[in-house]
This record gives structure tokens, C-alpha cells and sequence, in this order.
């Protein structure tokens, strides 16, 4: 039996969607796949019509395996339901993982999607479009960029496990219990913000204002930011326009600017980012500009705002990610959510204790 009539089968068993036609689910991973899947289930996943359109609630629990030699650090699937309509396609990561040869690990899919009626085949597929492994090697047709974003995940893995393997080394175990307190007390305090991205022009009717930029430079960046304003109107924030220039000796492929956002009362909190291909050259400088708009609620109208650059790209398939030094500056350490790794590390000390998250740091 092929892989998809196996799933296809499984969905069914498990009463998936059971009113609809044998092969609701496909999973579309190619022959030369460095994951299978070793189970599913599809059971908690519903429809409902609305208009002229299906909406998939989906709730599946896959358990895949890694069919290669090599460690995966980080996994990206698409999930399918219509290739061209708005909400009919949607990704699912999985980052910071230590997934060995012929190990499994689960991936929870939590999505609602949207289908056109009348539409033929399976209402759901799932794809790869990427897996990370540890020597930083790539698999996937990487349509989602997903390659980035598992690379900069992975390097950020590296630096947090470095920065408390030497806290550990020079402080000890009470030192490592203090940092991870210390850390603990800082993503309980975050607050959270609902913010809204659209795109293109806003049809808020208050009047706009013009709102510069401030700017965390830090020492060792690659971009550094001239100058950079957006425009203002009521609880929006849209139209970022940036100058940045390049002070590396290598060429830049990609930025992205974190974007934070000062209420009236004071309170600043991450907004999102200004994301930027670039093909700069060394000394160059140039113009960022994008047509996002950040809606905000349960907030003051805005006050001001502050940038500061959160990973580099370089040509040659190199990154730069700001290091632990630099996210020590109290104004990061209010906004910034820490890294998969590092959210990963507390829950190890939250539900296993400090003996069981020292045996973590010395695994290679």
C-alpha cells in the first residue's frame, strides 16, 4: 500500500471527516523524502460549508521519522487545501529540534483553512517544504522561505546553548538556576498585544501623521539604519520607509527590521518587522519601503517607535543574528519572545528541574 493510501486509510479508521469520500487526506512527501510518516490522526479535524466555501477545521496529531543518517534540527510542512484562494494554504514549523536517525517526533497541526465547493480531490494535502539538519544542509523545494527561517531558528539554538553552557561552566548550577529565574520573570512579564498585519492603503478616516524611527544600532550588525520614518493614523501604523547601508565587506541578500512600537503611557511592545531583500553591496546605501499596516487593540494611540535589526542574510548563504550581549539591553528584553531554543531549555527546568536541564546543556 502506498504512503497516501495508508494515511488515507488511517484518516478513515479514525473517523476523520466521515461523511466525505475516501482520500480527504493526502500526504504528498516525495520518494526521496528525509521524513515518513510513522502515524496520524485526523480525528478532531471537522467541515462546514459556508457560502461557497468549505472551512476546514483541522486538528491532526502526525508523528513523523527521520528516514536519513543525519540529525534534524527543524522541520517546515505546507498544508494544502487550495492552492490559489485566500486562507486555502497554510505552513506548520517545527524549530529547535535533536531528532536522531529512525527517531520520530510529533508535528500538531491546529489550522482552518478554505476551500472552494465543488472542488476535486483531496481536501487536504501535506508537503514539505523544508527540513533543516544539523550540519545546516537543506532539503525541500523551500517555496515559503522556510530555509530562512529554520537557519535563523537553528543559529539562534546554537548561541543560546553556548551562552548558558558558559554560564554553567564559570557560575555553576546555582548561577544556571538564577539565569533561568531571571528569564522565566521576563516572558511571564510580556505582555501581549493584538495586532493585526494588512496590507496596501488604510481606510482608517483619522488623520495621518508622520512618526520618525529611533534605532538600537548594534556594534556588530552588518546594516546599519540612517534614518526611517512611518506613517500614523489613529491605533495604525503603516508605509515603514527605512535608509539603511551596508557597513560589511560582504554583499546582503535579505534584512529584517524589528519593528516596536511606544503607546502613549510609555509602553513599548514588538509590532512586528520590516522584512527586506536587498542585493546590497558593501558601502551601499538604500531605501526600505512596504506597503504593511499594523493594527493595534487595546491600546493607546501610538507614540513613537523604535527599529532595530534582527537578522542579515549575506550572498553567500551566511547569516548574522544579533548576539546575547546585545539582546541584554533592557529595551530588547522587554519586547523580544525568546528564541524556540530558549523557550524550550525553561520548559525543560520548569517540568524536570535544573539536574535534568544541565544533562540537556552537556548533550552535544
Amino acid at each position: 500500500m502506498s504512503m497516501r493510501s495508508s494515511i488515507a486509510a488511517l484518516a478513515l479508521a479514525c473517523g476523520a471527516f466521515a461523511q466525505t469520500p475516501q482520500g480527504s487526506f493526502a500526504i504528498d512527501f516525495p520518494k526521496d523524502s528525509p521524513v515518513s510518516v510513522a502515524s496520524g490522526d485526523w480525528g478532531q479535524s471537522r467541515p462546514a460549508t459556508r457560502g461557497g466555501a468549505l472551512v476546514l477545521d483541522l486538528h491532526t496529531s502526525l508523528s513523523l521519522r527521520n528516514t536519513t543518517q543525519k540529525r534534524i534540527r527543524g522541520v517546515t510542512l505546507l498544508v494544502l487545501a487550495q492552492e490559489v484562494t485566500p486562507g486555502g494554504k497554510a505552513s506548520v514549523s517545527v524549530p529547535s529540534i535533536d531528532v536522531g536517525p529512525d527517531e520520530t517526533f510529533p508535528v500538531r497541526i491546529d489550522l482552518r483553512l478554505l476551500r472552494p465547493l465543488g472542488v476535486e480531490g483531496a481536501l487536504v494535502r501535506v508537503g514539505i517544504d523544508g527540513v533543516l539538519f544539523d550540519d545546516l544542509t537543506f532539503y525541500g523545494p523551500n517555496k515559503l522561505n522556510s530555509r530562512r527561517s529554520m537557519m535563523v531558528w537553528e543559529l539562534e539554538a546554537q548561541r543560546d546553548r553556548r551562552y548558558y553552557r558558559q554560564i554553567l561552566a564559570q557560575g555553576g548550577a546555582d548561577a544556571l538556576q538564577k539565569e533561568m529565574l531571571a528569564g522565566i520573570v521576563r516572558m511571564d512579564e510580556r505582555g501581549q498585544t493584538g495586532v493585526q498585519v494588512v496590507r496596501g492603503r488604510s481606510t482608517n478616516a483619522d488623520p495621518e501623521r508622520e512618526i520618525q524611527f529611533a534605532f538600537l544600532q548594534f556594534p556588530d550588525s552588518p546594516i546599519e539604519a540612517l534614518q526611517g520614518s512611518a506613517r500614523i493614523a489613529g491605533d495604525e501604523a503603516r508605509a515603514p520607509r527605512l535608509d539603511i547601508r551596508n557597513k560589511s565587506s560582504r554583499q546582503v541578500r535579505f534584512m529584517e527590521m524589528a519593528w516596536v512600537v511606544e503607546d502613549q503611557q510609555g509602553r513599548e511592545f514588538l509590532a512586528g518587522s520590516v522584512p527586506a531583500d536587498l542585493h546590497l553591496a558593501p558601502g551601499q546605501k538604500t531605501r526600505v519601503t512596504s506597503d504593511t499596516a499594523l493594527r493595534f487593540s487595546d491600546r493607546p494611540a501610538i507614540k513613537g517607535m523604535l527599529g532595530f535589526v534582527n537578522h542579515v542574510e549575506f550572498e553567500d548563504g551566511k547569516y548574522w543574528i544579533p548576539s546575547r550581549a546585545a539582546l541584554a539591553d533592557p529595551r530588547v528584553q522587554k519586547v523580544v519572545a525568546p528564541s524556540p531554543e530558549e523557550q524550550h531549555l525553561v520548559q525543560i527546568y520548569r517540568k524536570k528541574g535544573l539536574k535534568a536541564l544541565i544533562e540537556e546543556l552537556k548533550r552535544p
